[in-house]
């Protein structure tokens, strides 16, 4: 089965920058899972995945503005310590998470105070050229179900 809209692709992956440092990775183990064609996944990496079958293994290297998009100046914003997830105490360089009306969102700590933290709102890889090698393990035919919930369901998609 070729991988088009209204499919479930699960597949791994290692995702390097332009000089060959593994960034991230994914294994047989944990991988991910999701629902093609509803956009679940940065642009550029679902398109390279357009026709492409169970078993297949590639790679493809994506511009700033396919991948995590372009960096935004001056996208710095102060908010309560409290309100960032992920440490207890955080340094310049941290990855944390908070919440908006969009949903969780990755920031970096560019300054932390007692009380308050200054966080970048880029994504960590924004601006960034990215090379992911894909491995795809599965391409079924999504469900009623997750057609309508607009996302895949099951190890590596969403768990209701």
């Amino acid at each position: 089965m070729k991988i088009s809209k209204d499919t479930v692709v699960q597949f791994i992956y290692q995702l390097k920058d332009v000089q060959g440092k593994l960034l991230e990775t994914s294994d047989k183990d944990e991988p991910v899972l999701y629902l093609h064609g509803h956009n679940n996944m940065i642009r550029g990496l679902e398109n390279s995945m357009e026709n492409r079958s169970n078993g297949e293994k590639y790679s493809v290297t994506l511009e700033a503005k396919d991948a995590y998009g372009e960096r935004v100046q001056g996208s710095e914003q102060r908010i309560p310590v409290k309100h960032l997830q992920g440490a207890k105490k955080w340094k310049p360089g941290m990855m944390g998470v908070i919440n908006t009306e969009q949903g969780q969102k990755q920031v970096t700590v560019v300054k932390s105070g007692k009380f308050m933290v200054t966080v970048d709102n880029n994504h960590p890889l924004a601006g960034k050229t990215l090379t992911f090698d894909i491995e795809i393990l599965t391409v079924r035919e999504a469900t009623m179900e997750e057609i309508s919930h607009g996302h895949a369901h099951g190890v590596g998609g969403h768990q209701h």
